[in-house]
């Protein structure tokens, strides 16, 4: 599996806390505001907004928080967020993007210079490490939802440009501005995905041994504990055996 899959494992075992579940449905809530008031308030016409409320639903968000999260925007009581991409890089030269929504760029931009050089890390230029990544749509179904030939079958029929199969489940790629089409043709064949998103996706990796393992989870997870930061995505590769320390 590629390092940022990984990662997303390691994430989904944290986020069974109380208090990164909290924090989470938080940042999914804001996407979704920000999602309705940039465009139409119903899903079903607002691409952006889909992805979201699907997002929010894979992670167990409450129903009634989400229409608040809506509501909220055609009521006009949302904050006014900016998104701004900070690009840098962590232990061993790891790179690392962090995407925020903020309603004060500076204080957004001093809390994220300041978490990277607290832990080891450097705020880069934009476009630093961007060119590492490509923009792509990322729909995940359970190792269940079908063996690996079925799967790609379904994949390709949708729209897709890969998919990456393993015990642990299945991973769809497709270009950025097809995940809504792609995303819609999989639920048709396959049912609800467990995740649907945009994501940056490496495409050169940095291997990382365990201290530096150990260093860019601090590094992260500082990063995410801030409200302002609503993903991090870095292109570490690391072995099983490092992985099963951590």
């Amino acid at each position: 599996m590629a390092g940022h899959s990984k990662w997303a494992n390691i994430q989904h075992r944290k986020g069974r806390q109380d208090a990164a579940r909290s924090k989470l449905f938080s940042k999914l809530s804001k996407e979704i505001t920000v999602a309705a008031k940039m465009g139409d308030p119903d899903p079903d016409k607002n691409p952006r907004l889909r992805l979201a409320v699907k997002e929010a639903k894979s992670n167990s968000v409450p129903k009634d928080v989400i229409d608040r999260a809506i509501k909220k925007s055609v009521a006009g009581e949302a904050d006014e967020y900016e998104e701004i991409r900070y690009e840098g890089y962590g232990p061993n030269g790891v790179a690392v993007i962090v995407e925020t929504m903020t309603d004060n760029r500076n204080r957004t931009a001093s809390t994220v210079r300041s978490t990277f050089s607290k832990n080891g890390g450097n705020l880069g230029e934009t476009g630093s490490v961007g060119f590492m990544f490509d923009r792509k749509g990322e729909v995940v179904y359970q190792a269940d939802a079908g063996d690996a030939d079925t799967i790609f079958e379904a994949a390709i029929e949708a729209g897709a440009e890969d998919v990456e199969s393993s015990e642990d489940g299945h991973i769809i790629w497709c270009a950025d501005t097809d995940l809504n089409d792609v995303s819609n043709a999989l639920e048709e064949a396959l049912g609800e995905s467990e995740s649907t998103k945009l994501v940056w996706k490496p495409t050169t990796t940095t291997e990382l041994g365990l201290e530096d393992m150990q260093k860019l989870m601090k590094l992260v997870d500082a990063l995410e504990d801030d409200d302002d930061v609503q993903r991090v995505t870095t292109n570490f590769e690391a072995t099983d055996e490092v992985m099963a320390q951590l």
